[in-house]
């Protein structure tokens, strides 16, 4: 029996969602969220969340492999020929979604600083409308890491009858000082960056801030173990290579990404608590329905074990699974072979079952 796939023009495209209302209460006309869809078109499916400076593209193409490639794909631990697999460009984002650098339908200039704060809660919401409007009414699992897994834990909360699973890799019930600090530190130095000009720049490649915000992003990203043994205090020329793959980091973001979503996101993550208005954190951990497998990877500095695993234990039908890596925080975006098949055996014995 041959298996009808999602056509090539579904691939990669936007939904239109309309106007939308904020948990603010602030409404934003005409919304748009671009995603990327894989798989059987009557396959269970897996909404995958993506983090800060992630996009749609998890899967992505032969010519130009997604951040998850390897993860998510034919034949992968999240196999596109078993699961049909949809990634949003979260609200916010810059990849095709509404988001700061969108102009604006009544003004035709970009919205900048002009556009709304945005919550957790409300990416989670717009995506949840676009799935309605693409007829899908239910998925097998949600899975993310970092800030799509901040998503994932508002998904078991916000539609707790929506999924089977939930999958939240590297990712806190909410965001410690620490994680706060340095999103702060980033924060301040594209803000103080005079060509920044309060979020009305011209463009994205002369920010020298958001340069440095990417870089103290980067320290925190991977651990001290990885940097030592990559590095080595190896030296060309004048810099030492750490610093030059620092400034490499640093010009490539400012390639990819716009600074002012890079700031809405950052904002929208400090205030990430699954608690907030559902009383205490073990009151809100009480609320899940799907079965919630927590990940955490060692060396994370942002998202450490001590945070993760006890959500895990106080959640009823929970399990939490640790991984030992010298990656640290970005332990959730390599090493497949490590861990995928703990995700790929709980994925399949769900569909199962």
């Amino acid at each position: 029996m041959s298996v009808k796939n999602i056509t090539t023009e579904d691939t990669h495209s936007q939904q239109s969602i309309g106007s939308f209302t904020l948990e603010s209460g602030e409404q934003i006309s005409d919304v748009t969220l671009a995603y990327e869809r894989y798989g059987p078109e009557d396959a269970p499916v897996i909404l995958i969340c993506h983090a800060l400076t992630g996009s749609q593209y998890a899967v992505g193409t032969a010519d130009n492999p997604g951040w998850w490639n390897g993860l998510a794909g034919e034949e992968c631990p999240i196999d596109t020929t078993v699961f049909q697999v949809i990634t949003f460009n979260v609200l916010g984002g810059c990849h095709g979604s509404t988001g700061p650098a969108t102009l604006h339908p009544h003004t035709g200039e970009r919205y900048g600083l002009s556009f709304p704060k945005i919550s957790i809660r409300d990416m989670v919401h717009s995506q949840f409308k676009a799935l309605q409007l693409l007829g899908i009414h239910e998925v097998h699992a949600v899975i993310g890491g970092s800030l799509g897994g901040m998503q994932t834990l508002e998904w078991g909360l916000l539609y707790p009858d929506f999924m089977k699973q939930l999958y939240v890799l590297a990712a806190t019930p909410y965001l410690s000082d620490y994680g706060i600090a340095f999103n702060h530190i980033g924060a301040r130095a594209i803000q103080d960056d005079p060509a920044f000009s309060n979020g009305n720049y011209d463009k994205n490649e002369q920010l020298q801030g958001f340069e440095i915000a990417r870089m103290a992003g980067m320290v925190t990203y991977r651990s001290g173990t990885l940097f030592q043994k990559r590095f080595d205090r190896n030296q060309s020329e004048s810099l030492f290579d750490i610093q030059s793959y620092l400034d490499y980091q640093g010009e490539k973001i400012k390639e990819r990404f716009d600074a002012n979503s890079y700031l809405y996101l950052l904002e929208a993550m400090n205030h990430h608590d699954i608690s907030r208005g559902r009383g205490t954190l073990k009151d809100a951990a009480g609320l899940y329905k799907a079965k919630l497998y927590t990940v955490s990877f060692q060396h994370d500095l942002l998202y450490p074990k001590e945070l993760i695993e006890p959500l895990s234990q106080i959640t009823p039908d929970s399990e939490h699974c640790h991984v030992e890596t010298d990656y640290g925080h970005d332990g959730f975006l390599v090493e497949f072979s490590y861990w995928g098949a703990w995700i790929k055996d709980k994925l399949n014995e769900g569909a199962v079952n």
